[in-house]
């Protein structure tokens, strides 16, 4: 394999690099970088006004398999992964059986590498807690053993405060990261929509923003007092959603807490009211929940300033006959590996909310520092672990070229500027077909 890419604009913040140059990649390394001469034994692609950054990791991702294959497939979701331009995926530990065990993380780490020649790098998420039940903790060091990257409940949140004190000081002796689903069930119960004005026009169960905020308060608190006790914390908020949580999130980081939080494109985009907007559309079922303009005016300040540390999609597929229900009946989740990137060009970089270079940090720098992994190096020497973009490319949302298995997306017709053009990785090539 020999691609030479002319005239690209190369990103990196993380080596403060951003020039115009051909960039020639061979054997899945890159050979050089600067003006390079086309050869016929080159495969040359022009990328004037294109641009290739670090490859993207999409840190909180729903692969489903073992167990509901019928939502996704390993393979389905590398294949989604790598159309949305990913090189990397970190799966959430609520599959059946629930990887709370070290033969569910090498079974996904070898069920990854036969996907699409493994072009995109997938890490498993280890549980907190045996079943995701919250009552016992899993075999942590077994976990990290084989293969683990970080420990979660996702899809459960840990209710106990004891439990919770465990996996602190234990999870922290291997200097891994706590990623919560911060819900308070006592609170958010059969909570369909956020509480407010649209739940009551709605009709639906509210489900209180103070259910994420009394876990993410608790869970500060606790680290606060363990702090001088334990090695290291590293504490990571999986899709913050609400003012409220930002606010705890500001306040314990300038108390010095090791914290950092992650947003998605949906909480971005849309709001509680699009519910009603939509007539009750069961892809705009989330968990946690739409919320208010006020709320979304917040996580978007709160992107600009780097108080919210990455973007990532919480891609929850779901087969089309469970969402094609009445809205209480249908299960929260939607897909998002296939519309973050372009999402978050047209919406935030396109519209000058936020710069490349932020996104690039949002999508690749950041994440890959949260969760411990290699940063991704953009020099002569260097495997090639690329995301290719055009920022200017417009494209409308159409779930016929999604290589996800399910469907359950509300942005499906969304006309977007900025796509995701393919990747490298592994010395494979891969290019999207969106």
């Amino acid at each position: 394999m020999k691609i030479l890419f002319k005239n690209a604009r190369i990103i990196n913040p993380a080596q403060k690099l951003d020039e115009i140059a051909d960039i020639l990649i061979v054997d899945g390394k890159i050979e050089k970088i600067g003006k390079i001469e086309e050869n016929e034994n080159f495969q040359v692609y022009d990328f004037t006004n294109k641009i290739i950054s670090p490859g993207f990791i999409d840190m909180h991702v729903h692969l489903r398999e073992p167990g509901f294959e019928h939502k996704e497939t390993i393979k389905t979701g590398i294949e989604a992964g790598a159309n949305g331009g990913f090189t990397a995926l970190c799966c959430m530990p609520n599959t059946n059986p629930t990887a709370d065990d070290p033969s569910v993380i090498e079974y996904v780490k070898k069920k990854s590498k036969e996907a699409l020649g493994g072009i995109v790098d997938v890490y498993p998420i280890g549980a907190i807690t045996k079943r995701i039940e919250g009552l016992e903790l899993a075999p942590i060091a077994e976990l990290v053993e084989a293969g683990a990257i970080a420990f979660s409940d996702d899809g459960n949140c840990v209710q106990n405060s004891s439990v919770m004190r465990k996996a602190f000081e234990y999870i922290s002796m291997f200097d891994k990261a706590i990623i919560q689903h911060c819900e308070d069930k006592t609170l958010s119960g059969n909570g369909l929509a956020n509480e407010g004005y649209w739940s009551t026009i709605l009709g639906l169960t509210p489900y209180p923003d103070i259910s994420e905020e009394i876990i993410l308060y608790r869970d500060l608190r606790l680290l606060s007092y363990l702090k001088p006790k334990i090695k290291k914390e590293k504490y990571h908020i999986a899709h913050i959603s609400s003012r409220g949580s930002i606010e705890l999130l500001k306040k314990f980081k300038d108390a010095g807490l090791n914290i950092t939080a992650e947003v998605t494109p949906h909480h971005l985009l849309l709001t509680d009211e699009d519910i009603w907007k939509s007539n009750y559309d069961t892809n705009l079922k989330v968990n946690p929940p739409l919320k208010s303009g006020d709320d979304v005016d917040a996580l978007v300040e709160a992107l600009k300033d780097g108080t919210i540390d990455a973007i990532a999609s919480d891609h929850a597929p779901h087969a089309p006959e469970e969402k094609e229900s009445d809205f209480a009946s249908a299960p929260f989740g939607i897909i998002g590996l296939e519309t973050t990137v372009g999402l978050i060009l047209s919406e935030f970089v396109n519209k000058g909310i936020i710069t490349i270079h932020k996104m690039i940090e949002l999508l690749s720098i950041n994440p890959r520092k949260i969760l411990g992994l290699e940063p991704v190096k953009i020099s002569e020497g260097e495997k090639a672990n690329l995301t290719l973009l055009d920022p200017n490319l417009e494209w409308i949302v159409d779930e016929r070229k999604f290589k996800s298995k399910s469907k359950n997306s509300p942005f499906i017709g969304w006309k977007l500027k900025g796509k995701p053009l393919g990747i490298i990785n592994n010395g494979k090539v891969f290019w999207s077909s969106l």
